[in-house]
């Protein structure tokens, strides 16, 4: 079930006859970002999905790049490539949640009935590259 940008777990299993054993493996040795794996409230419960553009082009690269590559190697050249990107952290005390400057379509504080947008003052700082 896609919903929007996301793809399910369990559609990403099917799409790409991948198992959740090595969905989660490749997660251990840092080909799939944590930051992707989004759990979401549904109806049956709870779920994980993902942003569909990155993971689906992220699995095609690693099962195209196993035959040539450990995984471990291939983790190095896939951090690597996102190295490059910028990125934007907010730390809470629930945890970290990072996020690339290229995938932040707006970012707002609020105070009460105040919103101040500070989109163009986070992102702006790609334009520098």
């Amino acid at each position: 079930m896609e919903d929007g940008n996301l793809i399910s777990k369990k559609d990403l299993l099917q799409k790409y006859g991948i198992s959740y054993g090595a969905l989660y493996r490749w997660k251990r040795k840092g080909l799939i970002p944590e930051d992707w794996f989004i759990r979401k409230a549904t109806s049956t419960g709870q779920e994980t999905f993902f942003p569909a553009d990155l993971i689906t082009a992220r699995v095609e690269a690693i099962l195209s790049g196993k035959s040539d590559f450990e995984l471990d190697e291939l983790a190095k050249k896939l951090q690597g490539e996102e190295d490059k990107a910028w990125t934007l952290t907010l730390s809470t005390v629930y945890g970290d949640k990072t996020f690339r400057l290229k995938d932040i379509k707006g970012v707002t504080l609020r105070k009460g009935s105040r919103t101040l947008d500070v989109t163009k003052a986070v992102t702006s700082v790609k334009k520098e590259d």
